[in-house]
């Protein structure tokens, strides 16, 4: 049986608190998004609630094993006839799809915001960054899946072209702490390359990614082809790894690896974005008003529930005491709340799953001697999952928060000799998806870059620079995963690589039959030799 992640339980919720939701969430739309899941009568609903209060954001239905499996044969079907439309025209679908994220901007900030329970500032950056991902592959697609000629074997005798043919069935498995950009963000390319989607969104945040299902058929993705199942891995999860013919997983370590066992089983690739312990590199010549901007962001944007979040800082010596004053009294000037606005900085975690974590990795480091200069305990007066930013020192090994992966507003600092020093520590860990480095001098704060072992680096910026940069490759090493989204190798991961060879006039084997094999070969020395002398490939 495989198990796809333990999603967020919010049955044990505390009494409602009075954040109510907004207008624009009302009860028909709720119920009109929940229609949408493909599932029949046969597994009971699940109550959903919002992090800022406790209050029922909806119940939704659950799928089976057989609504995973009807979902993926009307996706099979659907996709034969999206594959046969020309690129240019998917394309324009997603251009609408542009235009229409945009269009509802405030209502898909609202349903992130509820479900997450994240601030509105991040909240919009999810809308910006699929705003975004729409662009760039209707933009790239028509170019990147037309054929390719290649060089052939015999130079002007042997034609060769690269064809790209979709997967077919993709099944997508989007975590609930980046409701809309893990939802939709890895749809995108996978429908553009011609496929059909079967994804499986969180219960938490459902309602997120059926909205966004339901803008994309409104820009004209046929009903059939993009369809979200609910419920949890243990019930569907056989299910969706044995209908796939790719698997995008977003999620824990243990779970990617679960799925890569299985998915290689069956010969079916995957893609996987994994867990994360962060390091950010403050250099001696670092700009501090500056740094510690993008520190704050860096550890506590959406809470600290990214994948991309920093949670350890390595700060030069000479400029150590000076930076953490100045860290410290930035994230104690964080403005926290649960608003539906932009008044708060940081909003609430999303789970009292989370509380429990969070609170277990900064209790166990201070039994173990670590300091806390800032935070280290639950906000229940602000809402039922409000945690304080937090800022540790002394955190050594043997302390659960030195290696493993907190992912919650927590974050330690340690001081270091100098750049040779931070960058061992920095890459003294298993994961390695993100990092960031801050320097006034481009050629040492690249260098500094080169040097760790991370998918992703920053110079200068927190993780935007490197997530936004859509063009570019986005994933991890080690622990952190395999594969990449983004580029035009997060589009082309969803096809098929097909080479077609035409051989002109002769075929390749002796032409003559006086000439036999030996003389073949001894033509075809000579002609090899010349083709290296005149730089052929």
């Amino acid at each position: 049986m495989t198990t796809i992640e333990t999603e967020p339980d919010l049955s044990s919720s505390p009494a409602p608190v009075p954040h109510p939701l907004p207008e624009s969430l009302d009860a028909a739309l709720r119920r009109r998004l929940t229609s949408l899941v493909a599932h029949s009568a046969d597994a009971p609903p699940v109550t959903m609630r919002a992090p800022f209060s406790g209050l029922e954001l909806a119940e939704l239905p659950q799928s089976t094993d057989a609504d995973v499996r009807a979902a993926a044969e009307r996706g099979r079907s659907a996709h034969h006839e999206w594959a046969a439309r020309s690129v240019a025209d998917r394309a324009a679908v997603f251009l609408r799809l542009h235009d229409l994220v945009l269009d509802h901007r405030d209502e898909l900030m609202d349903l992130v915001q509820a479900e997450n329970g994240k601030a509105r500032r991040d909240a919009f950056l999810e809308v910006g960054d699929i705003a975004i991902t729409c662009r760039y592959y209707a933009r790239t697609a028509p170019a990147a899946l037309a054929p390719v000629r290649r060089g052939g074997l015999i130079p002007g005798l042997t034609s060769v072209q690269e064809r790209r043919h979709p997967k077919g069935v993709v099944t997508v498995i989007s975590p609930w702490n980046y409701p809309l950009s893990l939802a939709a963000g890895d749809t995108i390319p996978a429908l553009l390359a011609g496929n059909a989607v079967v994804q499986k969104a969180d219960n938490q945040t459902a309602l997120t990614a059926l909205f966004m299902l339901d803008l994309a058929r409104q820009a004209g993705v046929p009903d059939d082809l993009w369809q979200v199942v609910l419920g949890r891995g243990s019930a569907i999860g056989d299910a969706l790894l044995d209908v796939a013919d790719y698997v995008m997983f977003t999620g824990s370590t243990e779970s990617g690896r679960r799925i890569a066992r299985e998915a290689g089983e069956r010969l079916v690739d995957c893609s996987l974005e994994l867990g994360g312990k962060n390091a950010m590199l403050v250099l001696d010549d670092a700009d501090l008003d500056r740094t510690v901007e993008g520190a704050v962001r860096a550890c506590f944007s959406s809470s600290g529930q990214l994948c991309i979040s920093i949670e350890r800082l390595y700060v030069a010596d000479a400029i150590h005491d000076e930076f953490v004053r100045r860290f410290v009294a930035a994230v104690a000037g964080l403005t926290m709340g649960a608003t539906y606005d932009f008044s708060a900085q940081m909003g609430s975690l999303t789970s009292a799953d989370q509380v429990e974590a969070v609170q277990a990795h900064v209790d166990d480091a201070v039994a173990k001697g670590a300091t806390v200069l800032h935070g280290g305990r639950p906000r229940p007066d602000l809402g039922p999952f409000f945690y304080e930013p937090t800022v540790l020192t002394d955190v050594v090994d043997g302390m659960e928060c030195f290696r493993e992966e907190t992912f919650g507003p927590v974050v330690a600092i340690q001081r270091v000799s100098g750049d040779d020093e931070a960058v061992h520590l920095a890459n003294d860990t298993r994961y390695g998806l993100n990092a960031s480095v801050w320097s006034r001098s481009r050629a040492r704060g690249t260098a500094v870059a080169a040097r760790l072992r991370a998918g992703t680096v920053n110079v200068n910026e927190a993780y935007a620079a490197a997530w936004g940069s859509i063009d570019a490759p986005m994933g991890g090493m080690g622990d952190s995963g395999l594969g990449r989204r983004h580029g035009v190798g997060g589009l082309l991961k969803y096809t098929e690589a097909q080479t077609i060879a035409r051989q002109r006039l002769f075929n390749l084997a002796p032409p003559l039959e006086r000439l036999g094999d030996e003389g073949f070969a001894e033509v075809m020395t000579t002609s090899l030799r010349l083709l290296k002398r005149i730089g052929w490939r």
